[in-house]
C-alpha cells in the first residue's frame, strides 16, 4: 500500500478535517440545491406539461432507478480514482442530465435525461457518507454524518425557496432547469477542493454474507421509499388538485425540519444506537403509508406529506450502522453495495405500484409501502447491539 491509501480518520490534520468537511457540505448543499428543482417541480411538470398518467410516472421511476445497481459496477471501475474527483466527475454528469430537462419535447426525452442525471446521481450517493465518516474524529460519527445531511437540507431547502419565489412570479418550469444546472456544477467544483489523501485502498466490490442484515434493509428502505418518491407528490396534485407553489410549500417545511434536525438525530443515534432509532422510524412509516391508503381529506394529507418527508433524516442509522460492522477499506464498497440492493426494490417498486394505481386503486400502492415498512421493523429486531466501530477481518 501506498502511505496515500494508509490514510484514515486518526491520521488528519485539524485543519484538514475543517477543510474537507466544509467543502464537502457544500457540495452536499449543492447537490441538495440541484436536487429541490427536479423534486419539487417533477409531479407538476409531469402532469402538466408533458401529460403523464400513474403508469407512466411508474415506468419512468423503474427505468430512472435502474441507475443505482448499474451505480455499483461504474464505482468498481472507478475504484483506484480519489473519491472526491469520482464526485466532481459524477456531479458534472448529474448537471447534464438535469439541464438537459429544460429542452424536453416529449416523454422519452425525460426518460433518456433521466438516466443520465440519475446515473451521476447514483454513483455520488454513498460518497459524502464515506467521507464524512473518514473524516470524523472518533465517536462522532452521527454528529458529523448528521451536520452533512443538514447541509444538504439547507441546500434543498434553498433550492425550494428559490422555485416557489420564481413559480409565484409566473416563470415557466423549464428555465429553473438550467438553474439546477448552474447549482450541481458548483457542487463538482466543491469537491475538487477536498483532500484527496481521504482516499483509501478498497476493494472493487464489497458482498459479505455477514453484512446481509444491511442488504436486507436498504432492500426495504428502497421498496419503501420509492412508492413514496413516486406517489405522494402525485396524489396531492392528481387526485387533490395542488398548486405548485403548495408543493413547494410543504417541501420547504420538510427542510427546514431537516436543517433543524439532523445534527441532533445524529448525536441521537451516537447516544442510544441505531437499533431503537430505525424501529421508531420504520413504525412510523408503516403508519404515513396507511394514512395514504385511508385518509380522504387534502388538508390532513398535507401534514402526513410532510411528517413522512422529514422523517427521512432519520435513515441515516443505516449508514453509521455499517461504520460500526466494516473495516475502513471497505466501507465504501458497502455503503455502495446498499445503494445497489437499495435499488433492486427501487426499480420494480414504481412499476408495481404504478400497475396496482391504474388497476386497483392508488390505496394498494400505498398499502404494498407499509408492507415494507413491517418488515424493515423485523428487520430491525435482528440488528446486534454494537456500541462502538467493530472491525471484521477481511
Amino acid at each position: 500500500m501506498t502511505a496515500t491509501s494508509l490514510r484514515n480518520t486518526a491520521s488528519f490534520t485539524p485543519d484538514e478535517r475543517r477543510r474537507g468537511l466544509f467543502y464537502l457540505s457544500l457540495a452536499v448543499g449543492a447537490v441538495g440545491f440541484a436536487m429541490a428543482v427536479q423534486m419539487g417541480l417533477n409531479a407538476n411538470f409531469l402532469k402538466e406539461d408533458i401529460g403523464v398518467n400513474g403508469l407512466q410516472i411508474g415506468m419512468l421511476e423503474a427505468v430512472r432507478e435502474s441507475c443505482g445497481i448499474w451505480a455499483l459496477i461504474v464505482l468498481a471501475v472507478l475504484a483506484g480514482i480519489s473519491e472526491p474527483i469520482v464526485g466532481a466527475l459524477m456531479l458534472v454528469l448529474f448537471a447534464a442530465g438535469l439541464g438537459g430537462y429544460a429542452l424536453a419535447p416529449n416523454y422519452l426525452w425525460v426518460v433518456g435525461m433521466s438516466l443520465v442525471w440519475s446515473q451521476g446521481l447514483h454513483v455520488w450517493m454513498p460518497l459524502p457518507h464515506s467521507m464524512a465518516m473518514a473524516f470524523a474524529e472518533p465517536g462522532k460519527t452521527g454528529h458529523r454524518v448528521g451536520q452533512i445531511t443538514a447541509a444538504g437540507a439547507i441546500g434543498f431547502g434553498s433550492g425550494l425557496v428559490m422555485s416557489l419565489v420564481l413559480s409565484l412570479g409566473n416563470v415557466p418550469m423549464r428555465p429553473m432547469y438550467l438553474i439546477a444546472l448552474g447549482a450541481a456544477l458548483l457542487g463538482a467544483l466543491a469537491c475538487l477542493r477536498i483532500p484527496r489523501s481521504i482516499d483509501t485502498e478498497r476493494p472493487r466490490l464489497v458482498f459479505r454474507q455477514r453484512y446481509w442484515r444491511y442488504y436486507l434493509l436498504c432492500f426495504l428502505e428502497g421498496w419503501r421509499k420509492q412508492i413514496f418518491v413516486c406517489f405522494a407528490g402525485f396524489l396531492l396534485v392528481e387526485r387533490h388538485q395542488m398548486s405548485l407553489a403548495t408543493i413547494l410549500t410543504l417541501q420547504i417545511i420538510v427542510q427546514a425540519i431537516g436543517a433543524f434536525s439532523s445534527s441532533r438525530v445524529g448525536k441521537l443515534i451516537d447516544r442510544v444506537g441505531e437499533r431503537p432509532v430505525l424501529f421508531f422510524y420504520y413504525s412510523c412509516l408503516v403508519l404515513f403509508c396507511v394514512g395514504y391508503a385511508v385518509i380522504p381529506d387534502a388538508r390532513v394529507l398535507r401534514v402526513l406529506y410532510v411528517f413522512d418527508n422529514a422523517f427521512f433524516v432519520f435513515a441515516m442509522a443505516l449508514n453509521t450502522y455499517v461504520n460500526k460492522i466494516v473495516v475502513p477499506a471497505e466501507r465504501t464498497g458497502t455503503l455502495s453495495m446498499g445503494v445497489a440492493m437499495n435499488h433492486l426494490a427501487a426499480v420494480s417498486m414504481p412499476l408495481v405500484g404504478g400497475i396496482l394505481w391504474m388497476t386497483v386503486g392508488y390505496e394498494w400502492a400505498f398499502l404494498t409501502g407499509a408492507l415494507a415498512g413491517g418488515l424493515s421493523i423485523g428487520a430491525v429486531v435482528m440488528l446486534p447491539r454494537l456500541e462502538a466501530p467493530v472491525p471484521q477481518p477481511a
